[in-house]
């Protein structure tokens, strides 16, 4: 599947009907963005969801691919390890999925990663005509509009800090196998490349290596190299 070009100018509109939810971690698997919309327990989670107000799941999800750095920090209390985090002014590219959503259900969806009951809808006003919004203190309460697909914008949450501003974690293998097989269900980008990028990102890098997330993937093992 070919790319979509994300055009970096922000939107005109601050209250969008729809929006593209563009996730860079667990939430690139369409079953575990499942839980945050229909309500329920992914695989390997810890923790029940309640679902987004309106149930329906994206009508498009695409494969994108964000300016900035993923890196894993924190302790998931879901998964156990790092969390995934995304720092726009991180220098390279971040693979991700962008699913097509209302912006009510991005509030809902938003708003339970806060670790808060759905039913409020975010204000998007300031992250869409500046590109951030910082709405709390937490770990995914900073609102990121990265410009726009289709006229539509292209919004994800993260930390309100910076990459090097916290220790790295190394994610869970349930984790792992989530996001990865995520990224590979997008249909843009393959195993093995896949792998390489989880592996470098800080946190993960010296802890899963290119073999190790291609067994963990259930593929062929990679011969270690001298």
């Amino acid at each position: 599947m070919a790319l979509p070009s994300i055009d970096p100018a922000l939107p005109s509109d601050p209250c969008p009907a729809r929006v593209w939810y563009t996730s860079y971690g667990s939430n690139t698997h369409l079953d575990r963005l499942a839980a945050y919309i229909k309500g329920g327990r992914p695989p390997g989670a810890a923790r029940e969801y309640p679902g987004c107000r309106n149930r329906a799941m994206p009508t498009r999800s695409v494969p994108v691919e964000l300016a900035g750095a993923m890196y894993f920090a924190t302790e998931s209390r879901v998964w156990g390890g790092g969390r995934a985090f995304y720092d726009p002014r991180g220098g390279g590219r971040v693979l991700a999925r962008a699913h097509l959503v209302t912006a009510e259900q991005f509030s809902d969806i938003a708003v339970q990663e806060m670790y808060r009951d759905p039913g409020v809808l975010l204000d998007l006003g300031q992250a869409l005509s500046s590109g951030r919004a910082v709405l709390g203190e937490g770990r995914y309460e900073t609102l990121v509009c990265a410009g726009q697909v289709d006229g539509l914008p292209v919004v994800t949450f993260t930390a309100p800090w910076q990459m090097g501003d916290v220790p790295w974690v190394a994610p869970s293998p349930a984790y792992v196998r989530f996001l990865c097989s995520g990224l590979l269900s997008a249909g843009a980008w393959d195993t093995e490349s896949v792998a390489a990028y989880v592996s470098a990102c800080p946190g993960a890098a010296g802890h899963w290596s290119v073999r190790d997330i291609i067994e963990l993937l259930g593929g062929e093992p990679v011969p270690p190299t001298s």
